[in-house]
């Protein structure tokens, strides 16, 4: 199994971060709004997210620590034979936010994509928790 780590600095709370982020039901659309074009709950914890190029994706709620502001999900599709991503935010200098976000998943060769995709997400992701702020 491999994993991709990513760290991002962003300026704004832990407190608003955790709370876009936390929110397992619209959290993706909230932060990648020009990426995912939709993102519903269909079943208490199972999201379905749909792409802007018309993709659509299901994603599970592992867990969700409101405490440690961390939540984890797995992808569920027939290209993984297992996924989970996380994501936690820890509190920085100044009111600003550490989010790290971590996605394990097999098979290995899955990495080079899901990197380069994490590596184009993230600056989305780090401005629009911003700009909510």
């Amino acid at each position: 199994m491999g994993s991709v780590i990513r760290e991002m600095i962003v300026d704004a709370s832990p407190e608003k971060v955790w709370q876009t982020v936390g929110n397992f039901a619209e959290g993706p659309r909230l932060t990648t709004p020009d990426i995912f074009v939709d993102c519903r709950l269909i079943e208490p914890d199972l999201r379905q997210m749909t792409f802007a190029d018309g993709n659509v994706v299901r994603e599970r709620l592992i867990a969700r620590d409101e405490q440690a502001r961390r939540i984890v999900w797995a992808w569920e599709g027939e290209e993984v034979s297992h996924d989970n991503t996380s994501m936690q935010v820890f509190a920085e200098n100044n009111g600003r936010s550490r989010l790290v976000w971590i996605h394990d998943t097999s098979p290995d060769e899955l990495c080079g994509w899901l990197a380069a995709a994490m590596d184009q997400i993230a600056p989305e992701i780090r401005r629009s928790l911003e700009r909510a702020n």
